[in-house]
């Protein structure tokens, strides 16, 4: 990542996925320090995660567009606490991922934008959300 960033492009965007949880964390790139973070695997998500568990036939997917979409909230809400107002992306690393997966989180990156927080790199990625592919 060559270039002179903007004092609110200092952040990097990750996302680490599974087919049970999506993690969200954003990267002071000068420090290499964790500055926010917002995943599934919180406890606002719990009893959905608890139900898709226990649903027969077994879900293999234990996150959606949904949660994708209320994870990139609580983050976008929490880089504003902190003041960060931009982040963004590895375009490649998230151009490499399965199209599925891409889909799903389309949502989540509406979402932060929704919040106010700028996303560079996501109109690179070219994915429509579920939700207009139907």
């Amino acid at each position: 990542m060559a270039g002179i960033y903007h004092h609110n492009h200092r952040h990097l965007l990750r996302l680490v996925l599974s087919c049970r949880k999506i993690t969200a964390q954003v990267t002071n790139t000068s420090t290499s320090s964790i500055v926010a973070m917002a995943s599934s695997s919180e406890q606002e998500f719990v009893a959905h995660y608890r139900a898709k568990l226990n649903r027969f036939p077994r879900s293999h997917q234990f996150w959606d567009a949904k949660i994708a979409s209320r994870v990139g909230e609580k983050l976008g809400f929490r880089l504003r606490e902190i003041g960060v107002s931009g982040v963004e992306i590895d375009v490649h690393e998230e151009q490499s991922r399965p199209i599925h997966y891409q889909m799903a989180v389309s949502p989540f990156f509406d979402s932060i934008k929704r919040v106010g927080i700028e996303v560079s790199g996501v109109d690179k990625l070219g994915v429509a959300p579920i939700n207009e592919q139907l």
